[in-house]
């Protein structure tokens, strides 16, 4: 996902509405016929609409400025003006919508399909024809049309997965995510080789499960350190969460705990999402230490052992995988504000 934009800021402007129109009827026989001035045309509107093809704002980030087209003058024989053109802003699912000053939420964008207009254009003005009276057979103004808007927006894009993959630098997440789908990060054998997120297709018999790698998380990332939160909020929708463990490394109980540590601190919601503690590097020499560690120290069920570069382990990931995606739309159907 090169030029990956996950934030940005744009101006977006609705359309003016067009001047209703000042005209009389002229015809043959018909020296002075009465006021037929047509409405101006209404301004276009800015609407946001989610394309499941996009994945990055990167496209937001470009352009900047998106303005919908001005409404027509009326015109005579009560002909009504041309509606301006509607400025639609296509964005990725998972894209919330925030007023930059206040950071108050403005839209919640996550289904394909899903549309939402963000300003109204300006209404057109009605033509003379409106304004002849007993009185006054003959007027000659018209309404002007009302202005469109102008403002600011910010454009936040949390990704939205059914698995997550959380773990240290260098802890085989995107080797896993290589193997287990169809995505092909960038791999080299040192830390922070990921620098954006990558989305994965796992394909089973029943149904497709998103699974969503980041950059790896260090102690105090919920603070801000290093990547920190500029990619913790992408694990956010994830409904499931893979903790990845280099079981090669000393200490992998004290890794887990820190995950664990740093999730709490950020959002407890994301801290209590079923998950799945999976040791990775298993073919290497060094990892039987690790894997004894964590076997005694996680719960029945609750650990994985496996190797991305052997294949070893890897059937019983992808069934435990299924059974912890399976949980989590159990625990969501029974809590839908999760």
């Amino acid at each position: 996902m090169n030029g990956f934009v996950d934030e940005t800021t744009i101006v977006v402007s609705s359309g003016s509405g067009g001047d209703g129109a000042v005209s009389f009827r002229r015809e043959k026989y018909v020296p002075r016929g009465g006021p037929d001035g047509g409405d101006g045309g209404k301004g276009g509107d800015v609407v946001f609409a989610v394309r499941q093809n996009l994945k990055t704002l990167s496209h937001l980030k470009l352009k900047r400025h998106f303005k919908a087209g001005n409404g027509g003058r009326g015109m005579g024989q009560r002909m009504h003006g041309k509606d301006g053109a509607d400025a639609v802003v296509p964005v990725p699912p998972g894209t919330i919508l925030r007023d930059p000053e206040t950071d108050a939420p403005v839209a919640d964008l996550t289904r394909d399909g899903e549309s939402f207009v963000y300003l109204h254009g300006g209404r057109g003005g009605k033509g003379n024809s409106h304004y002849a009276t007993s009185v006054n057979q003959a007027p000659r103004y018209a309404q002007k049309g009302i202005e469109g808007e102008t403002r600011e927006l910010k454009a936040e894009l949390h990704l939205i997965a059914d698995v997550g993959l959380v773990g240290m630098p260098n802890a085989g997440k995107s080797t896993l995510i290589s193997v287990l789908t169809n995505a092909h990060p960038l791999i080299a054998d040192y830390p922070f080789t990921t620098r954006t997120p990558n989305l994965g297709l796992l394909r089973l018999p029943e149904r497709d499960i998103i699974i969503a790698d980041i950059p790896g998380i260090i102690e105090g990332a919920s603070h801000g350190r290093g990547l920190g939160l500029k990619f913790l909020r992408h694990i956010e929708r994830c409904a499931a969460l893979l903790f990845l463990v280099d079981l090669s490394l000393p200490g992998c109980p004290g890794t887990v705990k820190l995950l664990e540590a740093e999730l709490e601190t950020y959002s407890r919601a994301l801290a209590a999402r079923p998950r799945l503690v999976v040791g990775t590097k298993l073919d290497l020499p060094d990892s039987t230490a690790g894997h004894a560690a964590l076997s005694d120290s996680c719960p029945a069920g609750g650990f994985v052992a496996v190797s991305a570069f052997s294949r070893e382990g890897m059937p019983p990931l992808i069934a435990a995988i299924r059974t912890l995606v399976g949980a989590a739309a159990a625990a969501a159907s029974r809590d839908p504000t999760e």
